[in-house]
């Protein structure tokens, strides 16, 4: 089964081409036309200016994707596509074009929710089963949450942000300190020099009994450290924003890592996964991997080696649109296909 995806929940306009058999999805094309240059410039991504690019760029990244599969836009089987969450406006643009092509093909359109494309990322072409339960976190600039994979496709939210996610604090923390966008990158480059016990930053709802997450006191601490700082020499040294970003990942990590630890030790979990872009922190795999030895868990831990798979991508969103299909065929026919936008809740909808 060939499978034609598109993704543009946010500021990146991506298509894909996938082949499903089975239990195994392989990535045949993959395009990525990004828009981190345009939005460097403000710091941050204005939606008006995302979605104006996602319009200029969709169909030639649709007609580069099939070029390089070697295939002809007749021979998909099926159309995956972001249905939300993420900005309407970019959205739109990305939901209207395969709209528009399961129509005039006359083939099956599947939406997918976000969140489902990053946790499925994971089982990009894998040569082996997941075993379930799989404890599973999910962490970018939009999303925060914990989910237990009970099995295909059932979903139960464990935890979530109850304010700012992981990678928002990221970019947040970044402009503090002067840094470049995206946070992510930037931080971890600067930290690699810095002492994580230079500044000790507080650790919210640190309860083995409370799941949920919160990063806006993080920020404020950070904030108020950098103030301190300027206050007390004029500017910010270089080791001063290396020391800083340092503690500020340390503590990030930690808390995301240790209640993933907490939560999959709970419920007994087989696997333990990091999808989301904050996935490609090569010191949260760290620290993740030195939990697992030190609670002494016997489990598979899974983040893609790829870093394109860890950030928003469409390959993820076709991987989850193979399943979601594949469970349910005659659900998403090519007589069923909705516009506008589907809502629909992650945890309610039952695939």
């Amino acid at each position: 089964m060939k499978i034609l995806s598109i993704e543009t929940s946010c500021d990146e306009t991506a298509v894909a081409i996938l082949e499903g058999e089975g239990n195994r999805v392989k990535v045949i094309s993959s395009v990525i036309a990004s828009q981190i240059d345009i939005h460097k410039l403000t710091g941050g991504v204005v939606p008006e200016v995302a979605a104006r690019e996602h319009v200029i760029k969709i169909n030639a990244t649709i007609q580069e994707a099939i070029q390089n599969a070697n295939l002809t836009i007749q021979d998909i089987d099926i159309f995956a596509v972001t249905r939300g969450p993420g900005l309407l406006s970019s959205l739109i643009v990305g939901y209207s074009a395969a709209y528009t092509l399961a129509k005039v093909l006359n083939k099956p359109l599947v939406p997918v929710h976000h969140i489902a494309g990053h946790i499925y990322a994971n089982w990009l072409n894998l040569e082996e089963d997941i075993q379930f339960p799989v404890m599973v976190l999910t962490v970018s600039g939009g999303h925060n949450e914990l989910v237990l994979l009970k099995d295909n496709l059932n979903f139960e939210l464990i935890g979530e942000t109850l304010d700012d996610a992981a990678g928002e604090a990221y970019d947040k923390v970044a402009r503090l300190l002067g840094l470049g966008y995206p946070g992510g990158p930037e931080i971890s480059r600067v930290a690699k020099d810095g002492d994580k016990n230079f500044i000790e930053f507080p650790r919210a709802l640190n309860k083995s009994n409370n799941f949920n997450f919160s990063f806006s006191g993080l920020k404020t601490a950070v904030l108020r450290e950098i103030e301190k700082f300027y206050q007390e020499n004029g500017q910010l040294t270089d080791q001063f924003i290396k020391d800083c970003a340092a503690s500020f990942q340390e503590a990030i990590n930690d808390s995301l890592s240790q209640k993933l630890i907490l939560a999959a030790k709970k419920y007994q979990v087989k696997e333990i996964h990091l999808a989301g872009g904050v996935s490609a922190n090569q010191n949260l795999r760290e620290m993740v991997t030195e939990k697992i030895k030190k609670y002494k868990l016997e489990v598979k831990f899974r983040f893609n080696e790829n870093l394109s798979y860890c950030t928003d991508n469409a390959a993820m969103i076709g991987c989850a649109g193979y399943y979601i299909f594949k469970k349910d065929s005659e659900k998403y026919s090519s007589n069923t296909v909705n516009f506008p936008l589907p809502q629909l809740n992650l945890y309610e909808e039952k695939y």
